[in-house]
């Protein structure tokens, strides 16, 4: 525009600086970015084995990194299953402490047993997964 100073060296620099440092972080916080390099973003559709039953105690969870899911087993014949999708961000969710799941990107944070929210940024409950035993192996999605 005629009459329009150019802008400041100083602001132009700034600016300049400024562009980069806020991509990076839209990168982190956008459904790609901190899931320490892992591609898989969703929780198994079809049913998908997950290996022998008796591998979750009664009174306990374990994680499936792989297929994105958690299992609990309730009792000696009831087992409850949920993506490990975090709900927030859709980060994968890896790692599980007693029953507590926490989110490596935001530290959101979910109970196993039930799905639902114990710590935020995350409001939404993990969706449940049909989950049975078949010929002793569970099956879940």
């Amino acid at each position: 525009m005629p009459g329009t100073p150019p802008p400041a060296r100083r602001t132009v620099l700034r600016a300049a600086a400024i562009v980069p440092a806020a991509g990076l972080g839209a990168v982190a916080c956008s459904s790609g970015g901190g899931d320490g390099g892992g591609s898989n973003r969703s929780a198994p559709t079809a049913p998908t084995d997950l290996g022998a039953s008796d591998e979750v105690k009664v009174g306990a969870s374990k994680l499936y990194k792989d297929e994105n899911v958690v299992v609990s087993r309730i009792s000696d014949d009831e087992y409850k299953a949920f993506s490990t999708i975090c709900t927030h961000a859709k980060c994968p969710i890896n790692k599980l402490e007693g029953h507590k799941l926490i989110c490596p990107c935001h530290g959101s944070q979910f109970d196993a047993t039930n799905g639902k929210v114990l710590h935020d940024p995350a409001v939404t409950p993990l969706p449940e997964l049909p989950v049975k035993v078949e010929d002793g192996k569970i099956v879940a999605g």
